[in-house]
């Protein structure tokens, strides 16, 4: 079974640059051994390709720690409520213990 052909490069692309930038890409391309022509091509192949799974990934990685460093952040605070609630519940008990007996009774509720 014979492999497919790649699709001939038939379209050209005129970008216009400083002569400077030119010579410098140039240089670039012959020290990394590929032509200019491979280079744009590889480069214009990396942005029209599907993003990787890998980028989100990474996202979602990123995502858990600011997740983690907020709930870092707020649960010193967390648990301070419960006993601020619950300095709040005894300031009420001593409230209605009117005989200060530390025990409520039926009449100290009901009033």
């Amino acid at each position: 079974m014979k492999t497919p052909r790649p699709p001939k490069k038939s379209e050209t692309l005129e970008i216009r640059l400083p002569y400077d930038a030119k010579l410098a890409f140039m240089e670039r391309c012959q020290r990394d051994g590929r032509s200019a022509s491979e280079a744009l091509r590889g480069y214009i192949d990396q942005q029209i390709a599907p993003p990787r799974a890998t980028a989100r990934r990474s996202r979602l990685v990123v995502g858990a720690l600011i997740a983690a460093a907020v709930g870092a952040v707020a649960l010193p605070s967390l648990a301070r409520q419960p006993a601020a609630a619950d300095a709040l519940r005894r300031a009420a008990f001593v409230q209605q213990d009117a005989n200060r007996d530390g025990v409520l009774s039926f009449d100290e509720f009901r009033r």
